[in-house]
C-alpha cells in the first residue's frame, strides 16, 4: 500500500490479487465500494485490480483494513453480500484486533435451504462460543441482535450431530396470563399466537415437512413456559425466548428444569417488559445473581449487534434518545431497570 498526504486528505492504494476475488469484493456496479464510501466518508476509485482510497487519514486506514479483510474472505470462496460490508465496518471500527475471518467463517449450521448461518458481530461470536462451552447462557439485548436465531441454529446443529435427543422451545404467554382455560380451542390453539416467532425461526432454517415431522414426533417441542413446571429435561437443548416477561418464580422454575447432558439458552430484552406493573422480571434478577457462576455465561448485546433492516437500529437509537431526555427531566420516574 502507498500513502500520500495532501493537506487533510490522505490517499492509499491497494492491489487486489485474483480477478474473480476482486470483482466479488467491489460488487456489482461497485455496490460494495459505494457502501464503504457512504459509511466512512471516503472516496474509492477502482481501475482493474487497483483501488485508490481517499479521505481523512483515520477513515482511509479503516477502509483499507475493511477491504483487505473482506478480500481474504472472498479469496477463500466466501459469498460476500452488501450487508457484510456494513457489518465489517461496524466490527473493525470498534475493535482493532478483530478479524473478520474468525467471525464470518464460523459456520454454525447449514439449513435445509442451503443457507449457512454464521455470527455477524463480535458479540454474536462470543455468544456462539459461550453456547458451545457453557451449559447455561443468558443472551440479553435489543431486538434484531440474533439472540433467538443463533440459539435456534445452535440447537439444530446439536440435534443433527446427536449431541442432544430433542429441542425444547419455550416462551412466556404473558398476555394470556391465567386466562388460558377460558380461551376457545385446545392448548395449541390457545398459545399458538405467543409461540409463533419460535415457529417462524424454525421454519426459516428447516423445510416445512421436516420441521413438521420433528414437531409431531416430539423431537422438537414448542410450549408455553408455564408447562415446563414439574419436568426434568435430560439430553435436551432448551431455549427460553422473551425471558424478560417471565416472573422471578417462573425463571427459577425454568432454570431448575435443567437435567443431565442438557444445555439451556435464555434470551430477552429488558427494555421490552410486558409484565403487570409491580411484577419483577425474572430475567433481570437472573442476570444479576447468576453472573460469575462457573458453568454460566451472560452475553450482553447492544445496538451495534442489530442485524435487521438498518432502520431498526435507527429506531432503537431514537427511543434511547427519548428515554434519556425523559430521564433527565424526571430521573425518579424514568429510572432504568438494573442491568
Amino acid at each position: 500500500m502507498e500513502n500520500r498526504s495532501s493537506g487533510k486528505t490522505n490517499t492509499a492504494k491497494m492491489v487486489l490479487d485474483g480477478n474473480e476475488a476482486a470483482r466479488a469484493l467491489v460488487g456489482e456496479f461497485n455496490a460494495n465500494l459505494k457502501i464503504l464510501e457512504r459509511r466512512l466518508d471516503v472516496t474509492v476509485h477502482g481501475r482493474g485490480n487497483e483501488l485508490s482510497i481517499s479521505g481523512e487519514a483515520e477513515d482511509v486506514h479503516l477502509a483499507r483494513r475493511v477491504l483487505s479483510e473482506l478480500h481474504k474472505l472472498v479469496e477463500e470462496g466466501y459469498p460476500l453480500y452488501p450487508n457484510d460490508v456494513e457489518l465489517a465496518v461496524r466490527i473493525l471500527s470498534g475493535n482493532e484486533s478483530a478479524r473478520l475471518k474468525d467471525i464470518f467463517r464460523d459456520q454454525i449450521f447449514v439449513s435445509t435451504k442451503k443457507r449457512v448461518i454464521t455470527p455477524k458481530t463480535l458479540n454474536q461470536k462470543r455468544y456462539v462460543d459461550a453456547i458451545r462451552k457453557f451449559d447455561l447462557v443468558l443472551g440479553v439485548g435489543p431486538a434484531g441482535t440474533g439472540k433467538t436465531y443463533l440459539a435456534m441454529a445452535m440447537a439444530l446443529s446439536a440435534l443433527t450431530r446427536a449431541e442432544v435427543n430433542r429441542i425444547i422451545l419455550a416462551r412466556p404467554a404473558v398476555e394470556a396470563g391465567e386466562k388460558l382455560g377460558f380461551l376457545p380451542g385446545d392448548l395449541y390453539e390457545k398459545v399458538n399466537p405467543y409461540l409463533r416467532p419460535l415457529y417462524d425461526a424454525l421454519h426459516e432454517m428447516m423445510d416445512y415437512d421436516q420441521a413438521s415431522k420433528f414437531l409431531q414426533r416430539g423431537t422438537i417441542e414448542v410450549a408455553p413456559l408455564a408447562y415446563m413446571r414439574g419436568r426434568t429435561l435430560n439430553d435436551a437443548f432448551i431455549i427460553l425466548d422473551e425471558a424478560q416477561n417471565s416472573t422471578r418464580e417462573q425463571m427459577k422454575m425454568f432454570l431448575t428444569r435443567l437435567g443431565f447432558r442438557s444445555k439451556a439458552v435464555v434470551t430477552g430484552d429488558i427494555t421490552q417488559i410486558d409484565l403487570p406493573t409491580g411484577t419483577s422480571s425474572g430475567l433481570i434478577e437472573a442476570k444479576e445473581i447468576l453472573s460469575g457462576i462457573d458453568g454460566i455465561q451472560v452475553i450482553v448485546f447492544d445496538r451495534g449487534d442489530v442485524i435487521r433492516h438498518p432502520l431498526v437500529q435507527e429506531i432503537i437509537d431514537a427511543y434511547e434518545r427519548l428515554d434519556r431526555r425523559r430521564a433527565m427531566r424526571n430521573p425518579e420516574a424514568h429510572a432504568q431497570p438494573v442491568s
